[in-house]
C-alpha cells in the first residue's frame, strides 16, 4: 500500500512539473521570424507608413518578451537594403531593382529600432534561390545577366548551381558586405540549400558534376559543395567581426532511423539525403554558432513527432547553442489535455527540460503580433513573465566585460534617475559593453543575480528612471554590463536608494 501511494505521489509530482510552468530562466533565446518573401503588404506602403508598421510590430514583439528578430533581408538574390551587389527586392517595392522613394534603408532602420529595444537583429538570407518562377523578369543589375551560366532551372524555380565555385564566392561577398556595413548580431540561413525535391525530378547539375565532381559519388559531392559554402561563410563573418554569429535553421529531420541507426524515429524528408545539408558536420566542425531546427509538427505526429525530435536534437547539439523552431498555428490548433487545451504548454515545458536547449523561435512573427489563439497573452502571463538575457556565446569568448563606473542616483527634469558611466579603456570589441542589466533588491534581502525576477530593466541607455514614491523604503540597485555576445560582468555596481 505504501509503495502504491509513493508511486501515485511521484506520478502527480512529475505531472505537475511537466504541465505547470516553471520560473522563466534568466537566459533564453526568444526569437521570431519575419518573412518578406511573398508578403504583399510592404509593396502597398510608403516609407512613413512602413516605418510605423515596423515600429508597431517591434513594440508588440517586445511586449510579448521576444529578444531576437530574424528578418528576411535577401529572399531571392535581392535586397531589403541598398546594395551594389544585388537589386532591391520586388517584395519591398513591387518591382525588382526599383529603389524605395523617398530613398531609405529598411535594414538599417530595423537594426536601430531592434537595438533601441535591446532586441537582437539576425539578417536572414536565402543562399541559392533566385526566382520562384523561371519566367520572372530579373532586374538589369541582377548577377544572373552577368553570369547566366551560374543558374539552373529546377521545376519552376531558378536557382544558383551549388556545384559551381562562382555562386559560392558571390554569396560570401554578399554576406561580407552586410557584415561590414551593418551592425547585425547574426547572419541566419534557413532550410533552403539544394532545393526540395520535385516529383522525383533529378537536379540538373550534370555539367558542374562533370567538371568538378572528380569521380566522387554525386550525393557526397553535393553535400561537400554546401559544406564548402558554410565553412567559407563562417570564416568570412568571423574575419570581419568575430562577435557576429552564424546560425542555421534546418528542416527538422536530419536523417530517419531507417537511413541511419543514429537517425530520429521519423519518416520524412531528410536534410542529409534530400537537401544535401550535413548539419551535424557543421556543428562538429564549429562552422556555425547556433542551430535552430524547424520542429513545426505536432506532438504525436505520425511521421515526425516534435517531442521525439526535441529529444533527438538535444542529443546532437555538439556544443552549439540549440533553439527550437515552433509553428504558431500548428501548435495552437493541436488539441491537448493541458490547461490551454493546446500543445503550447507541453512544448514550452519540453524546451525548458533539456540541458542543451536554450531557446525558442516562433514562425511566423505575424501570428504573435496578431495574438493568434491568444498566444501572445499566454506567453506574457505564463512563460515570458520576466526579461531574459540571450545565452552567452562563451565558445567565441568567455571573458566578462568591465563593470560600469560612477553609479549614482539624482533628481533630473525627468524625475529621480539612476545613472552610470560606461567602463573605461579600449578593450577587445567583443568585450565592450553594449547593454546593461538593472536589478533591484530590498535592503535586507540577499543579492542573487541569478534570479530574473529581480531584473527591473535591460537597456542600452546609461540611465534608468526610478519608480519614486514617498522615499520611505530603501532598495539596493545593482547595474551590470553585458557585451556583444552576452557575457555579463561578474558583480555589478551597487547603489542604495530610498524610494
Amino acid at each position: 500500500m505504501k509503495r502504491t501511494i509513493f508511486f501515485i505521489t511521484l506520478l502527480i509530482f512529475c505531472f505537475n512539473a511537466y504541465v505547470f510552468p516553471q520560473q522563466a530562466p534568466k537566459r533564453e533565446f526568444r526569437g521570431a521570424w519575419i518573412q518578406t518573401v511573398f508578403q504583399p503588404q510592404y509593396q502597398k506602403m510608403d516609407r512613413d507608413r512602413m516605418q510605423r508598421y515596423f515600429i508597431d510590430m517591434l513594440d508588440k514583439l517586445q511586449k510579448t518578451g521576444i529578444n531576437a528578430v530574424i528578418f528576411q533581408v535577401r529572399p531571392m538574390a535581392d535586397a531589403f537594403y541598398p546594395s551594389d551587389l544585388e537589386p532591391w527586392s520586388r517584395f519591398l517595392t513591387g518591382q525588382q531593382g526599383k529603389a524605395p522613394s523617398p530613398f531609405w534603408d529598411p535594414m538599417k532602420f530595423l537594426i536601430d529600432e531592434c537595438h533601441a529595444r535591446n532586441m537582437e537583429f539576425h539578417a536572414w538570407l536565402n543562399p541559392y534561390r533566385v526566382a520562384s518562377q523561371a519566367t520572372e523578369p530579373l532586374a538589369v543589375t541582377h548577377i544572373a545577366h552577368k553570369h547566366p551560366e551560374w543558374l539552373v532551372q529546377y521545376g519552376k524555380q531558378l536557382v544558383f548551381d551549388p556545384g559551381l565555385p562562382g555562386p559560392r564566392e558571390f554569396i560570401c561577398d554578399v554576406v561580407k558586405d552586410i557584415v561590414k556595413r551593418y551592425d547585425v548580431d547574426a547572419i541566419h540561413m534557413d532550410d533552403y540549400f539544394y532545393p526540395y525535391p520535385v516529383n522525383g525530378m533529378p537536379f540538373p547539375d550534370d555539367a558542374s558534376y562533370a567538371k568538378y565532381g572528380k569521380g566522387t559519388d554525386r550525393n557526397t559531392w553535393r553535400r561537400n559543395n554546401v559544406n564548402i559554402l558554410i565553412e567559407e561563410l563562417n570564416k568570412s563573418i568571423k574575419h570581419i567581426k568575430p562577435w557576429v554569429r552564424f546560425g542555421i535553421s534546418p528542416f527538422g529531420i536530419y536523417r530517419n532511423a531507417k537511413s541511419d541507426p543514429d537517425g530520429s524515429d521519423t519518416n520524412g524528408l531528410q536534410n542529409y539525403d534530400d537537401l544535401y545539408a550535413d548539419v551535424l558536420l557543421w556543428t562538429r566542425m564549429g562552422w556555425i554558432d547556433y542551430l535552430l531546427p524547424q520542429l513545426y509538427w505536432e506532438i504525436g505526429h505520425k511521421a515526425a513527432c516534435s517531442e521525439k525530435l526535441i529529444y533527438w536534437w538535444n542529443r546532437h547539439a555538439n556544443g552549439r547553442h540549440l533553439y527550437i523552431g515552433q509553428d504558431v498555428k500548428r501548435t495552437l490548433n493541436a488539441p491537448d489535455y493541458s490547461e490551454s487545451g493546446t500543445q503550447l504548454e507541453r512544448k514550452m515545458q519540453l524546451n525548458r527540460s533539456f540541458e542543451n536547449i536554450s531557446g525558442i523561435c516562433f514562425w511566423p512573427a505575424s501570428e504573435l503580433i496578431d495574438n493568434y489563439g491568444n498566444i501572445d497573452t499566454y506567453l506574457q502571463d505564463k512563460y515570458f513573465t520576466t526579461p531574459a538575457l540571450i545565452p552567452a556565446y562563451t565558445r567565441i569568448s568567455d571573458k566578462t566585460p568591465k563593470e560600469v563606473r560612477r553609479l549614482k542616483a539624482r533628481w533630473t527634469s525627468q524625475g529621480y534617475v539612476l545613472e552610470w558611466k560606461r567602463p573605461r579603456g579600449r578593450r577587445n570589441k567583443i568585450q565592450y559593453p553594449v547593454y546593461y542589466c538593472i536589478y533591484r533588491f530590498r535592503k535586507d534581502e540577499p543579492v542573487n543575480l541569478s534570479d530574473p525576477s529581480h531584473i527591473q530593466a535591460i537597456t542600452r541607455d546609461t540611465g534608468y528612471k526610478l519608480p519614486y514614491l514617498k522615499g520611505n523604503d530603501s532598495w539596493v540597485y545593482i547595474v551590470t554590463s553585458v557585451d556583444r555576445i552576452h557575457n555579463e560582468s561578474k558583480k555589478g555596481k551597487k547603489k542604495v536608494v530610498r524610494l
